[in-house]
C-alpha cells in the first residue's frame, strides 16, 4: 500500500500513531449529533432546521457546515414536492366576504381560525381529512377525516375544536367557498359558536394559504411516504402526525423555531407575568 501511495513506511506508521487533533475530535461529535437530529426529527428536516436546533443547545456552527457534513454523509430530506386542492365552489349556498384579506397575523389565539381539506389515498379509497388551525399558535386545533367529503366532516373538525379550545370572544373563522362550509349547517354552527366567518375569492389559494402550507406539509412528510392499506391504518398515523410530531414536536420558522405547544406556553407564561 506504501508503494503504490508512494509513501514511506515509517511516514505512514507515524500517521497511523499520531492523535485525533480536537479540530478533528469536534467535527466527529457535530456530525454524530447532526445525525442524531436528523434521525429523531424523522429525517424530514434539511439543515435550516437543524442549524436551528443545534444553536438551542448551544453549539455555534453555521448553516452552510451543516449542510455540507449533511451533503457528505447523504443526509437528505425525504419530503417530496407535491400537492392538489379539493373543495367544489360550485354551488347555490351564499357566501361571505374575504375578512381576511391574506392579513396572516394574530396577536392571541383563538382571535383567528383557518380551515380546510384534504385528501388521503389508501388501498380502500380516499379518506377526506378536516382542519382547523390557530393562526396564531399555527397550532391544528381541531381535524377529523372519514370516507366521505361531506358538511359533518367540517361540523366535527369545528365541533372538536371548540371542545378542545373553548374560545373566549368572537373567532375569525376562514376558510374556502366550498359547499361544506358554505352549507347552512356549518354557517348555523358558526353562528351558535359566535363565530365571525370570511371565505376565500374564488380560485385563489393564496387566500387560505397557510391552510394549504399545512396540507401540503402533511402530504410532504407523512402521506407521500407511506402507503396506507385502510382508511384506519391512515387515521391512525394522522393523528400520530397531527398529535404527537406536528403540534408538540415541529419547528416552524414563522413561530422563530419554536414548535406550537412552545409558542402557546410562551404567550400564556409572558401574559400571566405581565399580568403578575
Amino acid at each position: 500500500m506504501c508503494d503504490v501511495l508512494g509513501v514511506s513506511r515509517s511516514g505512514y506508521y507515524t500517521w497511523l500513531r499520531r492523535p485525533v487533533s480536537g479540530r478533528a475530535k469536534r467535527r466527529r461529535q457535530l456530525t454524530r449529533r447532526i445525525y442524531q437530529i436528523f434521525v429523531r426529527t424523522r429525517r424530514l428536516y434539511g439543515s435550516p432546521k437543524i442549524t436551528q436546533l443545534l444553536r438551542r443547545e448551544g453549539v455555534r456552527v453555521g448553516q452552510k457546515t451543516v449542510a455540507r457534513i449533511m451533503r457528505e454523509h447523504g443526509l437528505r430530506s425525504r419530503v417530496v414536492r407535491k400537492y392538489k386542492a379539493t373543495t367544489d365552489s360550485n354551488h347555490a349556498y351564499p357566501v361571505h366576504d374575504n375578512r381576511l384579506n391574506q392579513s396572516f397575523e394574530a396577536e392571541r389565539p383563538n382571535q383567528i381560525w383557518m380551515a380546510d381539506i384534504t385528501y388521503v389515498p389508501t388501498e380502500e379509497g380516499w379518506l377526506y381529512v378536516a382542519s382547523i388551525m390557530d393562526l396564531f399558535t399555527r397550532k391544528i386545533v381541531g381535524w377529523h377525516a372519514d370516507s366521505r367529503m361531506t358538511k359533518a366532516l367540517v361540523i366535527k373538525a369545528l365541533e372538536q375544536a371548540v371542545c378542545r379550545e373553548r374560545p373566549k370572544g368572537p373567532v375569525l373563522h376562514h376558510s374556502d367557498r366550498g359547499s361544506q362550509y358554505a352549507s347552512h349547517d356549518y354557517q348555523q354552527k358558526l353562528r351558535e359558536y359566535e363565530m365571525i366567518p370570511s371565505m376565500s375569492r374564488r380560485g385563489n389559494c393564496y387566500d387560505n394559504a397557510c391552510m394549504e402550507s399545512f396540507h401540503s406539509v402533511l402530504k410532504r412528510e407523512l402521506v407521500y411516504q407511506e402507503k396506507f392499506k385502510t382508511r384506519d391504518e391512515a387515521k391512525r398515523r394522522i393523528w400520530e402526525y397531527i398529535e404527537v410530531w406536528y403540534n408538540r414536536q415541529r419547528i416552524h420558522s414563522s413561530l422563530g423555531y419554536m414548535t406550537p405547544m412552545e409558542f402557546e406556553k410562551a404567550y400564556n407564561q409572558k401574559r400571566v407575568s405581565l399580568a403578575g
